[in-house]
């Protein structure tokens, strides 16, 4: 039985409440253009980094502050750039205001929080997962770059690197491509479209595999569902934000095939089978996160609507 939240949503009605909605093709090409266009914007800080002989390879022996501080300006100026041009179509093309992404006030902390609270549940059970059959190993590492001493540049990535760069997919890809496709056409589309481009997002990402792939998917499937169940996208950015904090970070491991700075918590590594524990892309590309997903969408699916306000007017098709 397909539950009433995925049918008739509040984040549809947001997207219909502008002049017009952008159809398929609109949706899919311009997504490209703000995905990877929004990259550019960092271009100019790593020009610098470039000269001042600061490039990536170099910053895993910088002090944790400074490897810090540069990740997060990074990800704060290129992700918070895919925010802006996202922002900038709606409010031009689609008439409709930034609120309408799915950032309505009311219960923000709570939902902020308790996304929070799950998505470092979630990514500490796929290492839960891993450590008891011996699959994860704790790392010989710089003590400077692990533990109390790199506290500060291991926060310091979090706000506003990581806040920003998890609200930035969130809001192009659940914030965006999926109510608008949802509202203009219907609701599988939103959730096939949107949950393919952000795999295709990361397609470029270094020591990908299939299954890699598949999870992709599968965490742009669950991130989608997760959205619609709250009618929110403050949920889902937080729960973006710290899994992938948690995954360099707090454990030290691989995120989406890349080596993170900003020094981490505990620096952890695969030790076990590619295909569980996903190998050098990282715990997303195994089979321990696949599980994890689709538990957590089974979560999602079957959980209680009783208190969740529902939306009783049908989507009907906006032609622009």
């Amino acid at each position: 039985m397909i539950p009433q939240w995925l049918t008739h949503n509040r984040l549809y009605e947001l997207a219909r409440s502008g002049r017009r909605l952008t159809p398929w093709w609109g949706v899919i090409g311009i997504g490209v253009l703000i995905a990877f266009g929004s990259q550019i914007f960092a271009l100019p800080i790593s020009i610098v980094l470039f000269f001042l002989g600061m490039v990536e390879e170099n910053t895993v022996n910088q002090p944790p502050l400074v490897s810090g501080l540069i990740l997060s300006l990074v990800l704060a100026v290129s992700f918070g750039a895919m925010i802006l041009l996202t922002w900038l179509w709606i409010r031009f093309f689609e008439k409709r205001s930034f609120v309408t992404l799915g950032f309505e006030p009311g219960r923000v902390f709570f939902l902020y929080g308790r996304g929070l609270l799950i998505g470092l549940a979630s990514f500490t059970a796929i290492v839960g997962l891993l450590a008891p059959l011996g699959y994860i190993t704790v790392e010989n590492s710089n003590p400077e770059q692990v533990g109390l001493a790199a506290l500060g540049g291991v926060l310091l990535v979090f706000f506003p690197g990581w806040l920003i760069q998890g609200a930035a997919e969130e809001v192009l890809t659940r914030g965006w491509m999926l109510p608008t496709l949802a509202a203009r056409y219907r609701p599988w589309l939103g959730l096939l479209i949107s949950s393919l481009f952000f795999a295709v997002m990361h397609g470029l990402n270094p020591n990908l595999s299939i299954l890699a792939m598949i999870n992709l998917g599968l965490y742009g499937l669950f991130a989608a569902l997760y959205a619609l169940r709250e009618e929110s996208l403050w949920g889902i950015c937080a729960f973006h934000s710290i899994w992938n904090w948690a995954q360099g970070n707090l454990f030290g491991l691989e995120v989406s095939g890349q080596s993170v700075s900003g020094g981490m918590i505990f620096n952890l590594m695969e030790s076990g089978p590619d295909w569980l524990t996903g190998g050098a892309f990282g715990p997303e590309g195994g089979l321990a996160t696949t599980i994890v997903l689709l538990l957590s969408m089974a979560i999602i699916w079957w959980w209680p609507t009783s208190g969740q306000q529902m939306i009783t007017q049908p989507v009907t098709t906006h032609q622009s």
